[in-house]
């Protein structure tokens, strides 16, 4: 038993080690996922998630240990997020006809996501830092902490914010749109991508690739108006530190 720990003491530095276990948690997530029927619960990313951290606290692994093997797939974020312009090349069309709907969805989705959980938060006795850190929390993680860090807020809580919110909106995005008796995948994708960014937007893709599109789009325009208005906000809530 001795020699195990030793081993695997010994493995856990390696970084491939880290890289070959993320990519195997969310294989075992999504083939979860399939066997399920595709029930929201067992949402891949959110299992991966869950799989992860228990590994990591059973093992006993610093979370820099963890990421110097996962930073290679944290590295192909930039360049799959720039892919997600190819399905919005294919529907092209069909966004230049609904461009000022699309311009309505993204200024009101935007608005009631910073203002209904900062909201939430001051009902329940938030502190300013922790209401700052809330305000960019449906934005894609590496602009939401640059948002958190320029208004004041915590930019690793808003991390951690905006990835449970898209894992929430991933897993009950769906059957609330379908409990709205909304049938266009182009309405579902975009607010998917507008609430729960790029975990929604994989989510979206599994719908279709219409809705998928759509999703890609709104997590763009998201992050362009949340940056331009999250500031404003603060200073008209009087939140500047």
């Amino acid at each position: 038993m001795a020699r195990i720990g030793d081993i695997w003491v010994y493995l856990a530095t390696s970084p491939l080690v880290w890289l070959a276990m993320t990519l195997a948690v969310y294989l075992a997530g999504q083939w979860l996922f399939q066997r399920s029927g595709g029930r929201a619960v067992f949402n891949p990313v959110a299992l991966a998630i869950t799989l992860l951290v228990l590994l990591l606290l059973l093992t006993g692994t610093p979370y820099t240990t963890y990421f110097s093997g996962a930073q290679f797939i944290h590295f192909l974020l930039g360049p799959a997020t720039v892919a997600l312009a190819i399905p919005l090349y294919l529907h092209w069309e069909r966004v230049r006809r609904l461009f000022l709907p699309i311009l309505a969805g993204l200024l009101a989705g935007s608005l009631t996501a910073m203002l209904s959980a900062m909201g939430v938060a001051w009902l329940l006795g938030g502190s300013p830092p922790t209401l700052l850190s809330l305000a960019p929390k449906s934005v894609t993680t590496p602009v939401a902490m640059g948002i958190a860090e320029k208004i004041g807020g915590l930019p690793s809580l808003t991390a951690v914010l905006v990835i449970v919110t898209g894992v929430i909106g991933a897993v009950a995005g769906p059957a609330l749109l379908n409990g709205l008796r909304i049938r266009d995948d182009a309405i579902k994708g975009f607010a998917m991508g507008v609430a729960a960014h790029g975990i929604g937007t994989a989510r979206a893709f599994q719908i279709s690739g219409l809705a998928g599109a759509f999703a890609g789009l709104a997590i763009g325009l998201n992050a362009l108006l949340t940056a331009l208005l999250a500031p404003l906000i603060v200073r008209w809530l009087h939140l500047t530190p």
